[in-house]
């Protein structure tokens, strides 16, 4: 398959990498439109702040800690395609499924978006390693910035389609309306897996994008690697996710809940920005871009819990969206020039578990700490995020990256 640009063709990596980003646009439609509302509709349905912080990061638990066994399920199988599509299947899916859940059923909410992260942790590892196949021949940085990009549209356009539902859906209770939403995102769900086999057919074997090392050396953890892990560990206990940002923002009225898509899909258009800009740096600077993003980014809920105006939520919840944006692309990116190709998908998971646990127990500690104390909650994230960079800087300084 041929794509141009003024007159001269792309190389295939770089067809491929647009593919995997389109794949990625159409999914995120789907599950980072449903991320726009789901903190207020388990409220609706009847889950409490705690449960909310709990499910969030039980969520992100079992889809970055099962990457582990996933990844190195991969590796020994080579199955990059299969385990991908299946992996994508369950994710998508579980999120049209909401539909179904009728009123006080929360329980069977949690149970779907719990499914839904389970299905990421399946091809996550997977889909990472083939992309990183074709990133190297391209650029690590600029590559994976071009899928979070992709990516981010997708994420902006998903909850905007859901504001213009609830717009003109005026009829029917709020939990009505939002099964609505839920149901309308099948559409992109079903195109997701089309354009996936599609992209499979164009490039059945995206392995052959980087050449077999001369040398292979088994895969180990040492010392940069370790420094990295404990960075993002850090990075993602502090990170708090949307769903609890969500509830907090209706809860307090700093914005009303008809303006909370367009608030999350404003900060999915600084996360494709973001991503585009520190991946560029990233090519150029290497870890330097990741500690400047989040030197810059660690202090969202300062603005976010401690404001109570509209300007100061919507200046947190950019600085938030820089963050998404370095982590889903840079964090990627580190992966890939520290770990040999044979063991990528190993090594995926390995960063992914330990992103997913560490998030996980911010998460629910950020859920508790709510209830309890919003200023102590605000400092143990910012202070958390801030003891990444010189962790990040270590690992630099031993890897030379």
């Amino acid at each position: 398959m041929k794509l141009t640009w003024k007159n001269k063709a792309l190389p295939p990596a770089m067809v491929f990498i647009l593919m995997l980003g389109v794949v990625s646009l159409l999914s995120d439609m789907t599950h980072e439109g449903a991320a726009s509302i789901r903190g207020a509709y388990l409220a609706l349905l009847g889950a409490s702040a705690a449960t909310i912080g709990f499910i969030s990061g039980l969520g992100e638990l079992i889809g970055y800690s099962l990457r582990l066994l996933f990844g190195q399920l991969t590796d020994r199988t080579k199955q990059y395609w299969p385990i991908t599509i299946i992996g994508y299947c369950v994710d998508v899916l579980a999120i049209p499924a909401l539909a179904l859940v009728g009123d006080n059923g929360w329980i069977m909410a949690c149970g779907l978006l719990v499914a839904e992260r389970l299905g990421k942790a399946i091809r996550k590892p997977a889909k990472d390693t083939i992309l990183s196949f074709a990133a190297t021949q391209q650029g690590a940085g600029k590559s994976f910035a071009i899928q979070e990009a992709l990516d981010q549209i997708g994420a902006f356009l998903g909850p905007v389609i859901l504001y213009i539902i609830m717009l003109f859906k005026t009829d029917g209770s709020t939990r009505e309306i939002y099964s609505v939403c839920f149901a309308v995102l099948g559409i992109p769900a079903i195109l997701t897996i089309i354009m996936l086999f599609w992209s499979k057919k164009k490039f059945p074997n995206p392995e052959t994008f980087e050449p077999e090392p001369k040398e292979i050396k088994p895969f180990r953890l040492n010392a940069p690697f370790l420094l990295y892990l404990a960075g993002i560990g850090v990075f993602a206990f502090g990170f708090i996710d949307f769903a609890l940002i969500a509830m907090h923002v209706v809860k307090k009225q700093t914005v009303s809940s008809d303006v909370l898509p367009l608030l999350y899909a404003g900060a999915m258009l600084i996360d494709a920005a973001a991503a585009l800009f520190f991946g560029w740096l990233y090519d150029r600077r290497g870890m330097w871009s990741l500690i400047i993003s989040t030197l810059v980014s660690a202090w969202f809920a300062l603005f976010i819990f401690g404001g109570d105006t509209p300007g100061m939520t919507v200046l947190g919840v950019l600085l938030w969206g820089i963050g998404m944006g370095a982590q889903e692309s840079i964090l990627k990116a580190v992966v890939a020039g520290l770990v040999p190709k044979a063991n990528r998908a190993a090594g995926y998971g390995i960063f992914e578990c330990a992103f997913g646990v560490f998030w996980f127990l911010g998460s629910w500690l950020v859920g508790i700490l709510y209830d309890r104390s919003i200023p102590l909650m605000i400092a143990v994230s910012v202070i958390a995020q801030l003891l990444a960079i010189p962790l990040f800087y270590l690992s630099a300084r031993r890897k030379n990256i």
